[in-house]
């Protein structure tokens, strides 16, 4: 912990004195958009340089520099060991992400908590994102070419939030269901967000003391307020989430040992996309592949599993086969009215 520490101060104190030096050589209007048009670049390297180390694993300064020759935004202009050394503390700031230096394997650098890039962590999912923003900007001639999917929560609906979250105050919102034409007003304690299915969702406590998600985009005005919380001290919030598939999360359904077995080209889809953490592939054949989960069978899960159709086949348990049946026979039953 000390050694951290240390470090990140030492990297904050190097930063720091850059931007100094800068601060004295000009205006303030000039330092102000030389700054942000560095930073910019700047975060663009850090992100191209996490990715490079991370993907070779262990990688000298002078292969990672022959990585950098070979790309636009180096301008000809190879890393200096100033350049990486800030870069490397930039990072490790701002992600999170340590880069450390194996000396007694070449001088080799490499990234020793790796495991956030491997799990559902802020890291992972911001260095993800912004790796797919360079690659997308890099290639603005494509644009017409190249096809997003929009995220219909507001960012400044979340920025709410988060400070609301930073500070420990509650929120008043007014939140409209669907089917409904009038929106409620409900006093919340926000605990945590969850990004599912290109949408936000926020958890929380309302005044009642019951535990309610909410999806962003359902909510029509928000606004913190001086009620101030306590987050309970033993509060987590991937053990929250840690047994559901989604974001419903029912404590009248207890978890279950889940066998699934897929066909055709499902299980190249399942073992890309796992459906859950807990899953594991038990049985492989030419015709099918079993897969094994423990998890709450909650509605969401079961409307995954659904829209599969013939290429996913509920194996246990029993009662959850049973319904994935019901719903299929209400779907022909409703087709069967059309003739």
């Amino acid at each position: 912990m000390q050694k951290l520490q240390y470090r990140k101060k030492k990297c904050s104190l190097y930063l720091f004195g850059c931007e100094k030096n800068i601060k004295f050589a000009l205006t303030n209007n000039i330092v102000t958009n030389i700054v942000a048009m560095t930073s910019y670049t700047k975060f663009k390297e850090y992100i191209w340089l996490v990715n490079a180390i991370y993907k070779a694993k262990a990688i000298t300064l002078r292969e990672i520099n022959e990585k950098w020759m070979r790309t636009d935004m180096s301008g000809g202009v190879p890393f200096s060991r100033t350049t990486f050394f800030r870069h490397k503390c930039a990072i490790e700031d701002i992600f999170g992400i340590i880069v450390d230096c194996d000396k007694k394997n070449g001088n080799k650098y490499f990234i020793s908590n790796d495991q956030v890039l491997r799990e559902d962590s802020v890291q992972n999912w911001m260095l993800s994102t912004l790796s797919v923003g360079n690659i997308v900007e890099e290639s603005q001639s494509l644009h017409h070419r190249i096809l997003l999917e929009n995220i219909p929560s507001g960012g400044e609906k979340l920025q709410q939030i988060i400070n609301a979250m930073k500070e420990s105050k509650s929120l008043m919102m007014t939140y409209r269901r669907y089917a409904s034409h009038t929106g409620n007003a409900l006093s919340i304690q926000p605990y945590c967000v969850k990004l599912f299915h290109q949408r936000w969702y926020l958890l929380g406590r309302l005044s009642n003391g019951y535990w309610a998600t909410f999806s962003l985009d359902r909510i029509e005005n928000i606004e913190m307020i001086e009620t101030r919380f306590k987050m309970p001290d033993d509060f987590d919030a991937y053990q929250y989430f840690n047994e559901s598939y989604g974001i419903v999360v029912d404590d009248n359904i207890k978890t279950e040992r889940v066998v699934l077995r897929a066909y055709g080209r499902e299980p190249y889809y399942i073992r890309d996309l796992p459906l859950h953490h807990s899953q594991r592939e038990i049985c492989t054949t030419e015709e099918y592949c079993d897969f094994e989960l423990n998890i709450k069978p909650t509605t969401d899960f079961i409307t995954k599993l659904f829209s599969r159709g013939e290429w996913l086949e509920v194996l246990e348990p029993k009662s959850l086969a049973d319904e994935i049946v019901e719903w299929h026979q209400k779907a022909i039953e409703r087709y069967k009215k059309r003739k």
